[in-house]
């Protein structure tokens, strides 16, 4: 047994897992992906349906008995990052790596898979394989395609190197920040560098934006509130000697809350607009919204943590140690349907300062049992509990 699963099944989890990091596939192209897990859910004795918003997979379990649905999800898309991680299963295609887990998510549900096919649980359940979350648009496209008909409960999870093997996060609340992106353009007048009284230097309007910016966080927003704002492109200017007329600037909104998200947004354009009025340059803003901000909610909170707890005690259950301000796009479907989203310790020791999105990021392979147990938990207790209480997870 490894961390409570039995061996041949972790072996094949390992198995999977490694196989699918050396050949990683890019959002929406998860095509050797969705067919490798198709395989190993059909060699389960499964029907698989494929194809789901592109490269997505969804599979219905049967329980005991009826009752609600639980789902349970798993994403499988890689990223454009250059592995060094120089492991023997090491990425297999250039520029392209599994850095953020989700080949340790992608095959711990399948674990989880043979875990409730071996003691079928006490109601039906859904497992989601989705494509695209490094995009914000997978869980849309799933949603679209009707993963979620039928499902009282969602739950899923995410391996974090910020926490040992065999440790499971479990918090009430805020979970992951939205991910709003901004574009805004400065519009002045081009001159001759030598000569600014004629022109209107767009570097200047730019740069008392980007400097205004920085007070919304630090003198609008509750500091309670973790809410963060970004300007990761400023781009302006043609020569040494040549006042730009034009300056773009691109950055990204991130917040925790609802009501500060939509004030970040107005605050963002209430300065842009007020400094190009004051340099009388024009301004043009653009808000693209993102993944909403990720909450867990009370009740269905509870039952992760219940389940977390039957799997590897309470003194092995923790809450997040701060404020996670990076974009989950499982928030899609708490917008739908209640549930749940954890974090499974996944430290490898002498890689803690890897982190996610990075050539070196790797993860302890005993983080893919106690997730795939927990996920095989959680589905159980939520049938048992909604059972009982088909109200349970109402939302007021």
């Amino acid at each position: 047994m490894t961390q409570g699963i039995p061996d041949p099944v972790f072996e094949r989890m390992v198995t999977l897992r490694r196989d699918l990091h050396q050949h990683p596939e890019l959002s929406w192209s998860e095509h050797r992906t969705m067919d490798r897990i198709a395989q190993e859910l059909v060699a389960l004795g499964l029907s698989p349906h494929t194809g789901v918003a592109g490269t997505g997979i969804v599979v219905d379990l049967p329980g005991r008995a009826g009752g609600p649905r639980i789902a349970l999800r798993a994403d499988t898309d890689a990223l454009p990052v250059q592995e060094e991680t120089a492991l023997p299963f090491a990425s297999v295609h250039d520029g392209v790596m599994h850095a953020c887990g989700h080949d340790g998510h992608t095959s711990m549900l399948v674990g989880a898979a043979e875990l409730l096919l071996a003691d079928p649980p006490p109601g039906p359940v859904r497992l989601l394989w989705q494509p695209a979350e490094e995009t914000g648009r997978g869980a849309p496209a799933m949603i679209e395609a009707g993963a979620l008909q039928g499902v009282a409960a969602i739950f899923g999870g995410h391996l974090d190197r910020h926490y040992p093997p065999g440790v499971l996060v479990v918090s009430e609340g805020p979970v992951n920040a939205s991910t709003d992106t901004f574009r805004i353009c400065f519009r002045g007048q081009q001159g001759h560098g030598a000569r600014p009284h004629e022109s209107i230097d767009a570097v200047v309007v730019g740069s008392l934006f980007v400097t205004s910016l920085q007070t919304i966080v630090s003198r609008e927003v509750d500091p309670a509130k973790p809410s963060v704002i970004t300007v990761g492109r400023f781009d302006a200017g043609t020569a040494s000697n040549v006042i730009a007329g034009s300056a773009l600037l691109e950055g990204t909104i991130r917040a925790q809350h609802r009501s500060v998200r939509d004030h970040l947004y107005a605050s963002i354009e209430r300065i842009a607009g007020a400094i190009g009025q004051l340099h009388g340059a024009r301004v043009d803003v653009e808000v693209t919204e993102g993944t909403p901000p990720l909450i867990n909610e009370v009740r269905p909170a509870v039952l992760a943590r219940q389940a977390a707890i039957d799997v590897v005690g309470a003194d092995r259950v923790q809450e997040l140690h701060t404020a996670n301000m990076g974009g989950e796009d499982f928030a899609w479907y708490l917008e739908e349907v209640p549930g749940a989203y954890i974090r499974y310790g996944a430290q490898v020791p002498g890689r803690e300062s890897f982190p996610a999105h990075s050539g070196g990021f790797d993860i302890h392979e005993d983080a893919l049992a106690v997730g795939a147990r927990w996920l095989d938990r959680v589905a159980r207790l939520a049938g048992e509990r909604l059972a009982l209480d088909p109200g349970l997870l109402t939302r007021p």
